[in-house]
């Protein structure tokens, strides 16, 4: 049957793992549910940026929490590349993610895409994933064409909520209007 054995159980050696999560980062802040204080039907391209990252962080725990992972927005800072990071302790799939949260009434630039590629780099992930309100340019696809990136613009970010039972929507023109009002 050519399966491993050990020739005695009174000399059994410790197997090291695969890999080793280090899930401590000092980036990390309290989660908050923003889900439960957004009304049905309401414009996710109008909220402020803060809960539109907890948002997408809830999203993340909804779509894969029940594998054991983990999602966990960091601190608002100026590094410009890690609104929350995801870990999966599954030693086959597993990692770290980083995720980017813009709530963007524009198409996101190529250099949002090229940055957050530096970050994941930087950070050591596994993948970058950039979520937006907006949409990507044919130079954004294609900057992340055959790298650990994965694009999710607004109608892919309202079919995942949908998909938990979150009826949210997105209007650029309405959130345009707003923020040209003041």
């Amino acid at each position: 049957m050519k399966g491993i054995s050990t020739p005695s159980v009174s000399n059994i050696a410790p197997v090291r793992p695969i890999f080793v999560l280090d899930a401590d980062d000092q980036r990390v802040v309290v989660n908050r549910d923003v889900d439960a204080t957004l009304q049905d039907e309401e414009n996710l391209a109008s909220i402020p940026w803060e809960d539109f990252e907890h948002l997408v962080r809830q999203l993340f725990e909804w779509e894969f929490g029940r594998n054991g992972v983990e999602v966990k927005v960091t601190r608002a800072s100026r590094d410009r590349g890690v609104d929350a990071i995801m870990y999966d302790p599954d030693p086959l799939r597993g990692g770290k993610y980083v995720l980017q949260a813009k709530r963007y009434t524009r198409t996101v630039d190529v250099a949002a895409v090229r940055d957050l590629y530096g970050t994941v780099m930087n950070e050591g992930a596994n993948r970058g994933i950039l979520v937006t309100t907006s949409s990507f340019g044919p130079d954004s696809y294609e900057f992340a064409k055959d790298k650990p990136i994965s694009l999710v613009d607004g109608p892919n970010l309202v079919a995942m909520l949908r998909r938990h039972g979150k009826s949210y929507r997105i209007d650029i023109t309405a959130a345009r209007a707003a923020e040209a009002r003041g």
